[in-house]
């Protein structure tokens, strides 16, 4: 692995096709502030930027993945006798970052290492894949400060894992020990500690050896069908099956499949 940038809250590094980016304030738990929002919004354009880049890992440094948002960071400082503009902070930080990460051209894996709270676990949940460490825990941490779940957490939680459970987790604030949250279906796996990494890279490793346009397309349309009839859903499945069957990669797969050869995929 190759260490390509550090930063006082964000180190990225690459290994082959897969570009690693590790939280880096393990002192305050990872927890967000507007640089580091900006740092990784910024790391995550240059690997979408980059076409060398067929998969991304995000993990967190020390012992937690991430703690949420940083209440003494200035962007929650109070103004005069007002209160912190909580909203603004989700608004200008929280959304497009989860909105980037919905958008990439490859695909993303959490790689959570200790505990992910609050935005910090929602974050987690916005990536296409979430593998845990058998020691981590999510916990949705909003009620215990008058607060509702944000970075996708209201549309992520239920769909993942059912109004009720979604309701029990984010009204509870209960902390959820990684191998419930894999029997639950909240995440995709759960691996020893020491394991973490090494899972991690090899799945990331498998998926950028596929055809990235087709998986991101496969992200947008599962997330698309949520909100369709049956009838709509199977138009949206024909429409993006005629734009993909017109691409190389498609092309690709199906004479390798007939030649009995490995496929070369180069959309993305």
């Amino acid at each position: 692995m190759t260490q390509d940038t550090e930063s006082p809250s964000l180190r990225v590094d690459t290994q082959g096709a897969v570009r690693v980016l590790m939280l880096n304030r393990p002192a305050a738990l990872n927890s967000f502030t507007a640089e580091m929002h900006g740092r990784l919004r910024s790391a995550l354009d240059a690997a979408a930027g980059d076409a060398a880049v067929r998969a991304v890992v995000v993990t967190g440094a020390g012992r937690a993945f991430c703690a949420g948002q940083d209440l003494n960071d200035p962007a929650m400082a109070a103004v005069g006798d007002a209160a912190p503009d909580v909203g603004a902070v989700v608004e200008q930080l929280y959304k497009p970052l989860a909105l980037r990460v919905r958008t990439m051209p490859v695909p993303v894996i959490a790689a959570v290492n200790g505990v992910a709270a609050g935005a910090g676990a929602n974050f987690a949940f916005g990536c296409d894949f979430v593998i845990a460490a058998r020691s981590a825990s999510f916990i949705q941490a909003f009620s215990k400060i008058a607060l509702i779940p944000d970075c996708g957490g209201t549309w992520l939680l239920p769909r993942l894992v059912g109004r009720a459970r979604a309701l029990g987790l984010a009204m509870s604030g209960d902390k959820l020990p990684a191998e419930e949250a894999q029997r639950i279906g909240l995440i995709w796996q759960c691996v020893d500690d020491a394991a973490l990494m090494d899972s991690a890279l090899a799945l990331a490793t498998r998926l950028a050896a596929l055809p990235s346009r087709a998986l991101a397309e496969t992200r947008h349309a599962i997330d698309d069908a949520i909100g369709l009839d049956y009838a709509a859903a199977l138009s949206m499945e024909a429409q993006r099956q005629g734009q993909l069957g017109r691409a190389h990669d498609a092309r690709e797969g199906i004479a390798a499949f007939k030649d009995k050869r490995a496929p070369r995929f180069t959309d993305r």
